[in-house]
């Protein structure tokens, strides 16, 4: 979601006369689009902030000016303390105040102090935007692979969370609003696009004649865009799964095999601690149904070790969950406790030496279970959207309908395209794959993901 944003702040900026720079050096100003999920995320920033006070004074030195802006997570968390740990800092603003960049710009470069903008405005920061969609920094070819930001914030408030916090209360884009920005991104030659949302299955978007789309629906009238070949969603909340979201993975060709489901603990005990809203068995239940309707498709969760209070036993018990499920991907972190959540409050904090023993126990399992999977797919046909330039001469980087990343060599005519790859070798973070060519020696290019070819 933070590299969607940044590209609509760059559609916010480009009317007032900014483009987007690969280069920090000389840049009119800088923007750290910034996460708090994680502790370390968060002092990244201040470690990136204390570089780049060195090119601010360096470029005022010169006579020019460089603006020096923390945005997102971050700063709607930590606004303040930013400003007292960083006064070099220019503006401070939120992700539901981005629409307002021109306004701050012109605030900042007065020298009228730093700009503090971190409330939740009434109004919808999308209602503003300009219509166009940048598609900054994602791949060398972004154009062809697209996020969409479908729904923000969150109401579940789990414990160790943040984002409802930062984020807000969550909001559903209007339907027809969504289906306008898939369009243009359709038209502007993207192929593959993610919606997103902090809770994307909690989508609950008002439509035209009244009525109200999940996002089951919302996927089949994506599906129906000419030009749009493949689609994904991220991330998901187990508990509202629902039966028209595990038809659209049956029913629609274009829905990409592969779910990104967090779990986040295999112990009902640990899972009611968070304040998740399903148990064990409940996510055992979810994931036969899936994968009853889309038999190969490829799962991917989240889990955290050492939530306070947890045992021997809680831990096990996700190790055994993860063991049954078998996953293709999985992120899995150590608690980190986030300033003004619940969890963070509790009394029974584990032990740092017991959090990185579990958390390699845990990533030993599925590490391994990552690279079964690869592996199974050797031998397999997968068609594979090119999308950039591998570090070596000749090798092109794409991604598979399971979200592999496939290496392959082929002519940079090829970027761009979905292109059917036999595959040679699984490792255990990627693939590699020979082109499938016809009988006269060209490559097979394809624009349906209808086959199901590696169940």
């Amino acid at each position: 979601m933070n590299v969607y944003d940044s590209a609509r702040m760059a559609d916010v900026l480009a009317p007032v006369g900014y483009a987007v720079s690969d280069q920090v050096d000389g840049a009119d100003m800088v923007i750290l689009n910034t996460c708090h999920i994680r502790e370390k995320a968060a002092e990244k920033v201040y470690s990136e902030l204390g570089r780049l006070r060195n090119l601010k004074a360096v470029r005022e030195q010169e006579g020019g000016q460089m603006i020096l802006a923390v945005a997102g997570c971050v700063a709607q968390a930590e606004g303040e303390e930013i400003l007292r740990r960083a006064p070099y800092v220019d503006m401070v603003f939120g992700p539901q105040t981005y629409h307002r960049l021109p306004e701050m710009v012109v605030r900042a470069s007065r020298a009228a102090g730093a700009v503090l903008d971190i409330d939740f405005p009434a109004e919808s920061k999308f209602d503003h935007l300009p219509s166009h969609v940048q598609q900054v920094g994602h791949t060398e070819l972004a154009n062809k692979s697209a996020f969409l930001t479908i729904q923000e914030g969150c109401d579940k408030f789990c414990t160790f969370c943040v984002v409802p916090y930062t984020r807000g209360a969550e909001f559903s884009r209007p339907v027809e609003e969504v289906l306008r920005e898939a369009q243009r991104l359709a038209e502007d030659g993207v192929s593959e696009i993610t919606l997103l949302g902090q809770n994307v299955n909690c989508y609950h978007g008002s439509a035209t004649e009244g009525s109200e789309w999940g996002l089951g629906r919302l996927i089949e009238a994506v599906a129906d865009i000419s030009g749009v070949e493949r689609i994904r969603y991220t991330t998901s909340y187990p508990a509202y799964v629902d039966d028209a979201l595990i038809a659209a993975h049956r029913d629609v060709p274009k829905l990409m095999p592969y779910l990104h489901l967090p779990v986040q603990s295999g112990s009902d005990r640990i899972l009611q601690a968070m304040n998740r809203q399903h148990g064990a068995k409940d996510y055992r239940g979810l994931v036969a149904r899936l994968r009853g309707a889309r038999p190969d498709i490829a799962l991917s969760s989240d889990f955290i070790v050492g939530f306070p209070g947890e045992t021997e036993i809680d831990f096990h018990e996700t190790l055994t969950l993860v063991e049954d499920i078998e996953f293709a991907q999985a992120y899995s972190f150590k608690y980190s406790p986030r300033p003004g959540t619940p969890a963070a409050l509790l009394e029974n904090q584990v032990d740092e030496d017991i959090k990185v023993e579990r958390l390699a126990r845990l990533q030993e399992v599925l590490n391994r279970q990552q690279l079964v999977f690869n592996e199974n797919c050797v031998g397999k046909a997968l068609p594979v959207l090119l999308d950039r330039k591998g570090r070596e001469p000749g090798q092109l980087v794409g991604r598979s309908p399971y979200m592999q990343a496939v290496h392959t060599e082929g002519s940079d005519d090829l970027l761009g395209t979905i292109v059917n790859l036999m595959v040679t070798d699984g490792y255990a973070n990627s693939l590699r794959a020979e082109a499938i060519l016809d009988q006269s020696g060209q490559t097979i290019s394809t624009q349906t993901n209808s086959e199901r070819v590696c169940a």
